[in-house]
């Protein structure tokens, strides 16, 4: 016996002889006899009361559960007393409320299950079909009898024999609800289902347009769902579900799923086992990504070796049970077996879990081994399971012909043998019965770990593909960047819950979408990896290299924008290196930056670096009118605009022939910047002589060429005098050009003082000096050999 913070849960030592589960809210007293017997009653809503005996640890667990009752009598209370304070009789208030709910409810959804709908019973028209249905309703209501009926009724081995024949259809839909748990949600949250599908009434997004999409592809052969009636209840019950859980949203395989639900259940009834599936029964099966059904199809393969080996030994590649059980374990057989027969396996799978469509699958292949060691390749294999599937009938079903799809086999298939589900389910019940749904836990979670790493080396490759196609980079050098790259976000992650990479994180999203790092994290790796990271303002060049990578402006880069300005540090020309840092020092990338803290010189504190980030520049006019018509995509939520996305990528497309003539002109106090950090760029060089002395030539001979200009521009205007930037004896003076342009504010009150690219350009070509520091080869592998070293030191040092 155990007790959770909802339910009392007890099995015998062989789960399948006796198990209850007890929810707390309907416990109403918790009794113990004498201490020899070390026994336990439990008082349950409806005169009914469970005696346990010889229980471990006997004064604990009356403790506590004396005292979680109570808790949970407490909640009941206050949750009545919530909904009608000013009520003198809340109990009497609450069914009125209640009754309330239901009849605003049934003004929107329906009330009743498809199948009573479209196919009510004739009670007068009895036939041998339904004569056994009757029959199977009276052996239930035995077994109510014997083990209750209702949220209480504990499960003995008749119960599963019961199960396997197959539910009767008037009990499937309670049954359902029972056995998967939904109907402890549903009655814990009255009114709910009514007020998300009044919430998602009308929302359009990504998800909604898909559930359009698939809504007359769900059942398209049943009349339930030929009519607007079943479409509508479908459409309500799939938004709702996307509303409530938008980590899901909507996936494949959900609605076939759901409309057979609905046959069988109320509308509400549907929604609260759709959220059992999705959320308890099959975790992560219903994502981009189907994590969840990846790893069952990989313990369904384990499951194949130590059962069938023979089938084993003659499969050379295994990834071939994936791929044909994929849509088993999606949508519960439902999409390969006919529907009269696939509902028998839901009433096994909502009483057993994964563990019965586990062992159906084994008993198929095996009941279809001898065909399958005689097909050459896999399409034969396939092909012989189609056949098979088709075959399969359910004898018993009180079904309609117009709804039965096993009784439309043409007559030339006819001649195949023909299976019965119920001696198909008793035959994987018999045979593999015994897997325990611990060995299922225990292979789960060993063959997790082996499928995210595997899905995460096909995000890698998948990245690394695209990305080389625009970067120098080699391949393998591509491949540890990446590694760096990721590590890095990781590693932030665990030191930081709050990272935003870590929040933004969308599997759902393209793969070079699916990492992200923020401003922060670029600058640890722009320090660990940037071939100018020892200039004095490394701190301020990282800022605004991520400002220009930033396009779209929400403080996040993915790697290719990342791959790209480090492909351009190393394997750039001198004009695509100088471009980067002229790129640099002007809108949108630039902006002033000085720290709080005078006595740390250009370093910047993470609040100030992630401040300076988010801080808008505005951009000059002409780049304004050419981003007024652009509408960005949102990544990951609402609406996704296609036609902005092929925008976009059009976009991207045109930047590969950027001319260096569309880039706007750098004016004064950017100039001063650019100046000084070309020469914390050449500190420590062994040029270093050389290097300032060439950039003061360029600088003097720059302010020389603009005051010509001025002056051509402005004849009236007098002359300007500009002091030399070289020593008597050749060498540079540094930093004298940048002082008098800063002690000059004359200088500053020339609007149309500035430079373009190209007048910078051209200049520092005329210095030879300039030309080899910018093209001299560097060490990229002894760069990332160095990086992979120092970025968990540095890490572990902060």
């Amino acid at each position: 016996m155990c007790i959770s913070e909802n339910y009392i849960c007890f099995a015998s030592q062989d789960g399948n002889l006796c198990s209850v589960i007890i929810p707390l809210r309907e416990v109403l007293a918790i009794d113990k006899t004498d201490d020899s017997s070390k026994s336990v009653i439990i008082s349950i809503k409806g005169k009914t009361a469970f005696r346990f005996n010889e229980v471990k640890d006997f004064e604990q667990l009356v403790a506590k559960l004396s005292l979680k009752c109570r808790a949970a009598s407490t909640q009941y209370i206050s949750t009545e007393g919530t909904i009608s304070s000013d009520s003198t009789e809340p109990s009497d208030n609450f069914e009125v409320r209640s009754s309330t709910c239901t009849k605003e409810c049934s003004k929107t959804v329906n009330t009743e299950a498809l199948m009573t709908v479209f196919h009510p019973q004739n009670l007068e028209t009895l036939n041998s079909k339904m004569l056994k249905e009757k029959m199977k309703e009276q052996s239930w209501n035995i077994l109510f009898s014997e083990c209750g009926r209702g949220v209480s009724m504990f499960r003995t081995k008749k119960t599963r024999d019961l199960v396997v024949r197959g539910i009767p259809e008037a009990l499937r839909g309670e049954l359902w609800l029972l056995f998967s748990g939904a109907v402890n949600d549903m009655a814990t949250n009255p009114g709910y289902y009514a007020e998300v599908v009044k919430q998602s009434l009308g929302t359009c997004n990504l998800a909604t347009e898909e559930i359009e999409r698939d809504l007359r592809r769900s059942l398209p052969e049943h009349p339930a769902f030929q009519s607007d009636t079943g479409i509508s209840a479908l459409r309500r019950v799939l938004t709702a579900y996307a509303y409530r859980n938008p980590k899901i949203g909507y996936c494949q395989a959900m609605n076939i799923l759901t409309s057979v639900l609905l046959l069988y259940a109320k509308e509400e009834e549907a929604f609260w086992l759709l959220v059992a599936v999705c959320e308890r029964m099959l975790p992560d099966y219903f994502n981009r990504r189907i994590i969840g059904a990846l790893v069952d199809q990989a313990v369904f393969e384990e499951l194949i070796r130590d059962h069938l080996p023979q089938l084993t030994e003659h499969m050379t590649d295994m990834t071939f049970f994936s791929s044909v059980s994929l849509s088993w374990f999606l949508t519960l057989f439902i999409s390969v077996l006919p529907i009269e027969s696939a509902v028998n396996v839901v009433d096994c799978f909502f009483y057993d879990g994964i563990k019965a469509i586990l062992q159906l699958g084994l008993a198929i292949l095996d009941y279809n081994l001898d065909k399958l060691l005689a097909c050459k390749d896999d399409a034969e294999a396939v092909t012989a399971l189609n056949r098979f599937f088709d075959n399969v009938t359910n004898k018993d079903s009180p079904l309609p012909s117009n709804v039965q799809q096993g009784s439309n086999v043409s007559d030339e298939q006819s001649s195949h043998i023909r299976v019965d589900i119920t001696d198909l389910i008793k035959e994987s019940n018999e045979k593999y019965g015994n897997i325990r749904y611990e060995d299922i836990h225990s292979m789960r979670c060993r063959n997790r770990l082996y499928v995210i790493q595997t899905l995460e080396e096909t995000t890698k490759q998948n990245v690394l593909r695209v990305v080389s196609q625009d970067v120098k980079l080699k391949l393998h050098e591509l491949d540890e960047l990446y590694v760096i790259f990721k590590k890095e976000l990781f590693l932030s992650c665990y030191w930081c819950l709050s990272c935003p990479g870590l929040k933004h994180h969308d599997p759902s999203l393209s793969y070079l979408e699916q990492y992200q790092i923020d401003c922060q994290q670029f600058r640890v790796l722009y320090h660990l990896l940037s071939p100018w990271a020892h200039s004095a303002n490394r701190d301020s060049l990282a800022l605004w290299t991520f400002r220009l990578l930033d396009e779209n402006s929400d403080c996040l880069i993915n790697f290719k924008e990342f791959s790209s300005v480090i492909d351009i540090m190393y394997n750039g020309s001198f004009t695509e290196k100088l471009k980067l840092l002229f790129k640099l020092h002007i809108p949108p990338a630039y902006t002033e930056v000085k720290s709080k803290d005078s006595s740390k010189g250009d370093e910047l504190s993470v609040e100030e670096l992630l401040y300076f980030s988010q801080l808008h520049v505005s951009k000059p006019a002409n780049e304004k009118e050419a981003e007024s018509g652009k509408n960005s995509p949102e990544k990951g939520k609402g609406k996704i605009d296609i036609q902005a996305y092929l925008s976009q990528w059009q976009d991207e497309l045109l930047k590969k022939e950027e001319n260096i003539k569309d880039l706007p002109r750098m004016n004064q106090s950017q100039f001063i910047q650019f100046s000084k950090t070309l020469y914390n760029l050449f500190h420590e060089d062994p040029e270093e002589e050389l290097l300032y002395q060439a950039i003061a030539v360029v600088t003097n001979l720059l302010l020389r060429m603009e005051e010509v200009g001025r002056k051509l521009h402005s004849p009236t205007s007098p002359a300007k005098e500009f002091p030399g930037t070289v020593s008597a004896s050749g060498g540079p003076i540094k930093g004298e050009t940048e002082s008098h342009m800063e002690k000059d504010p004359s200088l500053r009150e020339e609007p149309q003082w500035s430079f373009a690219f190209e007048q910078i350009l051209a200049s520092l070509l005329n210095e030879p000096a300039l030309v080899r520091f910018f093209e001299k080869p560097i060490d990229f592998k002894a760069k990332l050999e160095n990086a992979k070293i120092s970025q968990l030191r540095s890490r572990t040092k902060m």
